[in-house]
């Protein structure tokens, strides 16, 4: 069975159309919508790096042949991918394309396949630790204690200068964690698909196989009922939390 990837596109594309109306007729979430576009750079850029730099240090130059060894967003931003991301927090980047037969013979194809894709999402936690600490430093040198509103994060006493910064650090937290969790969703095309195959019994990883197009439609029927988001939300909020009262914790706020 085949799934036209731009119809997925097109269905992603209208609904984000119709979910545009809340970002007109709120300015809180316009301006949220404004202060992450830096986070989605980071994100994405960095992301899809990870997976060209490990592809590439396993032995396939596939990636930088194809100039996605690099940092300039331009390289790995994904039209429909980054809109989503910048509207619903979780989205991806243009795929980096890779040849499994030039992986060097340290693992086996699916294992060197494994850890290409698992480098994008740990990249992503990583940068959350980051920018966590970031917004810590931020929040200790400036003395100031914040609190959550409508997706924002404010303080009482807070210079424009100052809550710009913040909320695009707190922003770029949010992204990462979002882009990391929502890229472990054991189907296809996501990451987590080829994180778990090593896993799985050979019968198992042949009928996972010969049935990505299946899943691949299944993910994108549970993403448009929101099953997915309703699914990956509360654990992305969690680890929101998580990772936010451990920086607050070792940096004494």
């Amino acid at each position: 069975m085949y799934i036209d990837k731009k119809m997925i596109y097109i269905v992603m594309a209208v609904l984000l159309v119709l979910g545009l109306r809340s970002y007109l007729t709120d300015i809180d979430k316009l301006i949220d919508l404004l202060l992450s576009v830096p986070g989605i750079l980071i994100a994405i850029t960095f992301h899809e790096f990870a997976h060209a730099y490990t592809a590439d240090k396993l032995g396939d130059d596939t990636p930088r042949n194809q100039g996605r060894l690099t940092l300039n967003p331009l390289g790995h931003l994904d039209p429909i991918g980054t809109v989503m991301l910048l509207f619903a927090k979780v989205g991806w980047g243009k795929p980096v394309e890779v040849n499994p037969r030039n992986y060097d013979r340290r693992f086996s194809m699916d294992k060197a396949d494994a850890i290409v894709s698992i480098a994008g999402p740990t990249m992503n936690f990583f940068l959350a630790l980051v920018f966590t600490t970031i917004l810590c430093v931020i929040m200790k040198v400036a003395n100031i204690k914040m609190f959550f509103s409508n997706g924002l994060l404010l303080s009482e006493n807070m210079s424009t200068i100052l809550y710009i910064i913040t909320n695009m650090v707190f922003n770029t937290i949010i992204i990462n964690i979002g882009l990391g969790i929502f890229n472990l969703i054991p189907l296809p095309p996501l990451d987590g698909s080829k994180v778990i195959k090593p896993f799985l019994p050979m019968n198992a990883r042949g009928w996972f196989e010969n049935n990505e197009r299946v899943f691949e439609i299944i993910f994108v029927v549970l993403w448009i009922m929101g099953v997915l988001g309703d699914i990956i939300s509360p654990i992305i909020s969690a680890s929101l939390q998580g990772i936010l009262k451990l920086g607050f914790w070792v940096f004494g706020i």
